[in-house]
């Protein structure tokens, strides 16, 4: 869901300012870069419209994605992937639409209907299965709506000391699966995918903070994909227009979640899905829907519809500045993050480490906190 700062210290990894990647630096010099007029961010307190703040549905084990049998009805899960939700949307879904067909039955019910909802309902639906969503919000008002919109497969998608063997190539699985599909959606009216610019500032003098007592180890594996994505560069001083010596410089997938799910509903509505409007207290529940076969996809709301006490919640926060269409490059700097979307100036403090917000279950926003990150990258215009 929200990039975390493991994230957009990628141009020091390799997949760049919005994917979580390995700690193996993949650069390259870039001789014939010259820099390009960049449009100078207005950043503003006055200029914020909204602010968000989302849960990640983050799982040690990593996603659950295995099949029981309550009130006597099939249930394929598919919920608990961290902050990537968007990103691994689509091979998760490839996966938990086997499992939901494999016996043969094609009358399907999605409980959910955020990025994974609504992407397992179409995959469901385009081998064939007459598909019903079930959802107390439709996508526009669940928590996958917050995200800060950005390709990021692997943030805070496991701890890397509590998977299994097989884990790393399940993930390999989903994200090489997932990311040509995003692809096929660049171009599209209303931009619902697109590349674009980033730009990571570094601070060579600041030293880097110590690892937090107890902190998680979360799963990298952005090495596993580095041949599909592009690669991250240095920059020169003369190579970039910021007031730092330290930029790297790459192109990135984001997706512009409005439009995007917009597309993704209008899709399934338009291929004969249909959507009710449920909520529900228990999995007893499920017993009440006429389909035989359930596919599980609550995300955060899995925590208490399962019980599921293996979810932990972790925060972030959006501050939504006023849209700058000439604006079409993203920066991190200083534990912030920028992205450009077609609603508005992502801004986002992403902390000193992935553990910035783990275990926090409030989303209340703070406007100091949105405060005080837009005045970090104000200093740089």
């Amino acid at each position: 869901m929200i990039t975390s700062r493991r994230t957009l210290m990628a141009g020091i990894g390799g997949l760049g300012l919005s994917g979580c990647v390995a700690a193996t630096p993949r650069l390259a010099a870039a001789p014939g870069f010259a820099p390009q007029p960049l449009a100078p961010l207005r950043m503003d307190p006055d200029r914020i419209t909204h602010i968000t703040v989302c849960l990640r549905p983050f799982r040690a084990a990593g996603p659950r994605m295995d099949i029981e049998t309550i009130g006597g009805k099939r249930v394929v899960h598919n919920y608990g992937h961290g902050g990537s939700g968007w990103s691994l949307s689509w091979g998760a879904a490839a996966i938990a639409a086997r499992n939901a067909m494999a016996d043969g039955r094609r009358d399907i019910a999605v409980i959910g209907c955020g990025a994974i909802g609504i992407t397992t309902a179409l995959t469901l639906q385009r081998a064939g299965a007459r598909v019903t969503i079930y959802a107390r919000e439709r996508l526009p008002q669940t928590r996958s709506a917050r995200a800060t919109g950005t390709w990021s497969p692997d943030s805070r998608i496991a701890d890397a000391n509590a998977v299994t063997a097989q884990f790393p190539a399940l993930w390999e699985a989903m994200a090489r699966a997932s990311f040509p599909i995003h692809q096929s959606y660049v171009g599209l009216p209303g931009d619902p995918v697109v590349w674009s610019d980033r730009y990571t500032l570094l601070s060579p003098g600041l030293p880097r903070p110590p690892r937090p007592a107890g902190a998680i180890h979360f799963a990298e594996y952005g090495e596993r994909i580095a041949d599909i994505v592009p690669p991250f560069r240095s920059l020169s001083r003369a190579q970039h227009p910021f007031p730092v010596d330290t930029v790297r410089h790459g192109t990135s997938m984001q997706f512009n979640v409005a439009a995007l799910g917009q597309r993704l509903m209008q899709d399934f509505l338009i291929e004969g899905g249909h959507i009710e409007q449920a909520h529900f207290e228990t999995p007893a529940d499920f017993a009440r829907l006429s389909q035989p076969v359930v596919v599980n996809c609550t995300g955060y709301g899995a925590r208490a519809l399962m019980r599921d006490d293996s979810i932990v919640p972790v925060r972030g926060q959006i501050a939504w500045l006023a849209p700058q269409p000439e604006v079409r490059y993203g920066l991190y700097y200083r534990s912030v993050s920028i992205l450009p979307r077609n609603d508005g100036i992502v801004v986002q403090y992403v902390g000193d480490s992935d553990m910035w917000g783990y275990g926090i279950d409030s989303e209340t926003p703070d406007r100091g906190e949105a405060e005080r990150a837009i005045a970090v990258v104000a200093a740089l215009f």
